[in-house]
């Protein structure tokens, strides 16, 4: 099958080799410059190879933005529409047909593919594209296709790409596989730093308005995150000459968005792309000439101590700062304005550390359980995981029912990991279908997968954002979540015919505790709101929220703080329905104790939900015995001063005290020590 060709690029020269290696071998790495047009050239280079026997080509992109852009430019490539020879699969969007050889995915789908079919039978190649970002679901997604082809398909070839990649570890998983590379083709991008103090983001809006103002052509400037970049928007807003507009560029846009995002500016005008590290890779942007790199990125840290992931703006790698200025050079001579100072380049890190080593691991623990493997050491792994995320995601599992006691996948953890969502969230989807709130909880758990796009309420309460989720149709961030809500409300069907067990305002909280049993939260006494979690640890709320007030709630987002957490999202929870919903896991405790303080045998009854006092009284009661214990325990600890005596039992003590030195043997001793 012949392929069409436009211009020259980099990768031509090396693609005979790359084809010559993967006739004679199953594996290949392969490492080229961004540009170097690996990603849809190689995919329609193998197509033609006999090796391939009439299966398709498997490619798996990071990005679900990156992915679209493949899949599309193959297509025009071949004069096609997307879905006939190349097609993609994601979440929620799939486009390809029974003429498709090329299948562009993401992430998650890789490993459901894998799980419906081990052998991936319909497929001949699997390639890894931008390997370097080291996804979390990119390193298992290796390992387990690894493994389908040392024990079930030999003839599989698997093929890793990366633009900056440490790639001899990558090349030794896959036994010492062929590293092949090029010297890739870009233009000269002259390096210009600005270091600086202050807001990041009010030195990048300035740093832009002067690249505007010295340069021609268009803009990528990349922030660390949402936040950042809707705040440099609202800071050029007015800032910007007559030819220039701004164009927004993040994974939580809609598709029109970031596809506007992409495209070339008209004729007389200048784009200035406001991104994450979503345009790093894989994407050209047409006509950008000047980067403008504020030098951070946004990586998500779990803590499995408290089971909460903090976000955390770090420095970029200088194989990311090093990407980032490549964007300038991909069509001409460019500029790249670097927010740091020249001497600070050289101690960055080399690399972006791994995903697997900072993730909450509950996800990967629950594939690799029905994948048949509750010991990850069992896999090769580039970076194996870390043994304390492991242990709190699989006990996560065993409280969500996920896993049973010996560590094997339940019906339930099944039945969770096809609806492709995070386990809490689709344990709460399935919570919600058997009681009638099946809508709610799709609602909820489109919000709750996204970076709040609603942050700008300036408080925690999720019932204000779902009703601006329903209602708000000018807000145009919310458009997607409203079509993610529709498709999971469909794919949870079962049971909507159900009466709501509870009024919505009580269900939400009761909702969202199936999915954060640990972040259940009492309030402490004090007029600062804060609060205890269900996990030991503390948290707060804003004076002003208007759930500042409220004895109990579940805390949904918070900022991962160890020493006391931020509550960002939360709702209203009713101790009572903590009582109705939770009582297989609260506890009944009595205590006999000494009370150090007031001097005194005390007797309570404790209801506990985790490390939450639930309910506290007296104990009305008592075993004599244990309270004449607990009362010896505390006199011979405190003393005999402990005891209540008076002047007269005193007095009869020293009196006692003198016969038992006279006559021992007809007085007993009136000391401390007994």
């Amino acid at each position: 099958m012949s392929r069409p060709r436009s211009d020259t690029l980099p990768i031509d020269e090396i693609l005979p080799r790359l084809l010559a290696v993967l006739a004679e071998r199953s594996a290949a790495v392969l490492q080229v410059p961004p540009g170097a047009g690996k990603t849809t050239r190689v995919p329609l280079a193998l197509l033609d190879q006999p090796w391939l026997r009439g299966r398709r080509v498997l490619m798996l992109e990071p990005r679900r933005l990156a992915a679209r852009a493949a899949a599309r430019f193959m297509a025009a490539q071949l004069g096609e529409p997307v879905g006939h020879t190349v097609g993609y699969r994601m979440r929620l969007d799939t486009r390809v047909s029974e003429a498709t050889r090329i299948e562009v995915v993401t992430e998650g789908v890789l490993t459901r593919l894998l799980q419906d079919d081990p052998e991936l039978g319909a497929y001949g190649a699997v390639v890894f594209d931008e390997f370097h970002e080291r996804s979390l679901q990119a390193d298992l997604g290796l390992v387990l296709v690894r493994e389908a082809q040392q024990a079930l398909r030999e003839e599989l070839r698997i093929l890793v790409m990366s633009a900056t990649l440490d790639a001899g570890p990558v090349a030794r998983l896959l036994d010492d596989a062929p590293l092949i590379s090029s010297a890739g083709r870009s233009y000269p991008v002259e390096a210009r730093y600005r270091p600086g103090r202050g807001d990041p983001v009010a030195r990048v809006a300035a740093v832009v308005r002067e690249a505007l103002a010295a340069q021609t052509g268009s803009l990528l400037v990349f922030l660390p995150g949402g936040g950042e970049i809707r705040r440099v928007v609202r800071a050029l807003a007015d800032a910007l000459p007559a030819e220039a507009y701004l164009a927004p560029l993040y994974g939580d846009l809609d598709q029109a968005a970031q596809d506007a995002a992409l495209v070339p500016a008209p004729p007389g005008r200048r784009k200035v792309v406001l991104a994450t590290a979503i345009a790093e890779t894989s994407l050209t942007i047409e006509g950008v000439r000047v980067v403008v790199d504020a030098g951070l990125e946004r990586r998500a840290a779990f803590d499995p101590v408290s089971g909460m992931t903090r976000l955390l703006t770090r420095r970029v790698s200088r194989a990311a700062a090093e990407q980032r200025l490549g964007r300038a050079g991909r069509l001409e001579p460019g500029v790249c304005y670097r927010l740091w100072a020249e001497e600070e380049q050289g101690r960055l890190a080399a690399f972006s550390g791994a995903e697997i080593l900072d993730a909450d691991l509950s996800g990967l623990a629950l594939e690799l359980a029905q994948w048949g493997v509750s010991d990850p050491s069992e896999l090769r792994w580039l970076d194996p995981p870390p043994a304390p995320a492991w242990e709190a995601a699989t006990a996560l599992l065993r409280e969500l029912g996920a896993l049973d006691g010996q560590g094997r996948i339940s019906a339930h953890g099944r039945e969770l990991l096809s609806l492709g969502q995070p386990p809490r969230l689709g344990h709460m989807l399935l919570r919600g279908r058997g009681w009638g709130l099946g809508r709610l909880a799709a609602e909820m758990a489109a919000l709750l997968g996204a970076r709040d796009p609603l942050a700008r309420l300036g408080h925690a309460d999720l019932g204000a954002r779902l009703q601006a989720l329903r209602h708000d149709r000018r807000d145009g961030a919310l458009r997607p979540l409203r079509r993610q809500a529709d498709a999971l409300a469909r794919s949870t069907g079962r049971g909507r015919d159900l009466a709501p067990i509870l009024p919505e305002p009580q269900a939400i909280g009761l909702l969202l505790a199936q999915a954060y049993p640990d972040r259940v939260a009492l309030r402490r006494p004090g007029r600062v709101p804060r609060y205890q979690l269900a996990n030991g640890r503390g948290a707060v709320l804003s004076e002003d929220d208007p759930l500042a007030q409220e004895p109990c709630l579940v805390a949904a987002a918070l900022d991962g703080n160890p020493r006391e957490a931020r509550i960002f999202l939360a709702a209203p929870l009713a101790l009572e329905t903590v009582a109705e919903h939770f009582g297989d896991v609260i506890e009944r405790h009595e205590s006999i104790v000494w009370d150090e303080r007031e001097q005194a045998v005390k007797a309570r009854r404790q209801r506990r939900y985790r490390a939450l006092v639930l309910e506290d009284a007296p104990l009305s009661a008592p075993n004599p015995e244990a309270v004449l214990a607990a009362l010896l325990r505390g006199v011979r600890a405190a003393g005999l001063q402990a005891l209540p005596w008076d002047e007269g039992c005193r007095q009869w003590r020293a009196r006692v005290a003198l016969l038992s030195t006279l006559e021992p043997e007809h007085w007993p001793a009136m000391d401390d020590q007994v």
